[in-house]
């Protein structure tokens, strides 16, 4: 099912048109239910316009490696990826900063990386707002948006038990691939979030464990194919039982 979503290498595949037809029909139709990634790449693609009109009057020119457009295009992305990195370090050195008070257990860093801080960061952006991709008061069609979208992946257990209700769900992506945030809400208006995703280059297998982050909690473990974390304020100590089922049936 995974299939379905184009990696990035196929997307600029894409944009290049060098992807096989049958490929390229999928994509097409992903771009089509997918209109902010559809403009990300349309946006590519006017980048290539723009190159090819620069390069227009060197066409006579022998070819210099440097001056090829994939070296552009390529030197344009790490460009891009040495900018987001620098603005990481910088925000994680002053959230350091800011909480000197951590233990070093609490820093159980990877190269650098917190565990499933994009989880917590995907928390901060999406639960409370509405750009969720489904929106969905019923257990049953969260399960099947979930199916949909992830294999081997397990059922979701019945959170009305614990209090919560489902609030719906976005298709997230990371450099492991697809990752999802499903979002549930208690009847005063309080929301936690599922986040899970494949394991990545720096945490293949999540230790069960938590850690806190400002005002959030991240309770995070791995089970079948997939890392998980439930995120939700600091202070709520209705959670952890919650996690427990999730672990279970996750």
């Amino acid at each position: 099912m995974t299939r379905l979503i184009p990696t990035e290498h196929e997307l600029h595949a894409y944009v290049d048109e060098r992807l096989e037809p049958a490929r390229r029909a999928e994509v097409d139709a992903w771009l089509a239910a997918n209109p902010q990634e559809a403009a990300r790449v349309e946006a590519w693609r006017d980048d290539a316009r723009r190159l090819r009109a620069a390069l227009a009057d060197f066409a006579e020119r022998p070819v210099e490696p440097a001056l090829e457009l994939a070296a552009l295009r390529r030197r344009l992305r790490q460009r891009r990826q040495r900018r987001l990195a620098t603005a990481a370090l910088l925000m994680l050195a002053v959230g350091l900063g800011g909480l000197g008070g951590w233990q070093a257990r609490e820093a159980t860093l990877f190269a650098g990386m917190l565990p499933m801080a994009d989880a917590v960061q995907a928390h901060r952006m999406f639960a409370d707002a509405s750009a969720l991709d489904i929106r969905a008061s019923d257990p049953a069609r969260l399960q099947a948006w979930l199916g949909r979208h992830f294999n081997r992946v397990g059922r979701l257990p019945d959170l009305a038990g614990y209090g919560y209700q489902p609030v719906g769900a976005r298709l997230l992506s990371n450099e492991a691939g697809p990752a999802a945030l499903l979002v549930f809400e208690d009847h005063q208006g309080q929301r936690i979030s599922l986040f899970l995703r494949s394991p990545g280059e720096h945490f293949e297998r999540m230790p069960t464990g938590q850690r806190t982050d400002g005002q959030l909690a991240a309770r995070y473990w791995s089970h079948g194919d997939y890392n998980f974390a439930l995120v939700s304020a600091a202070n709520d100590t209705r959670v952890e039982p919650l996690r427990q089922a999730l672990g279970v049936s996750l």
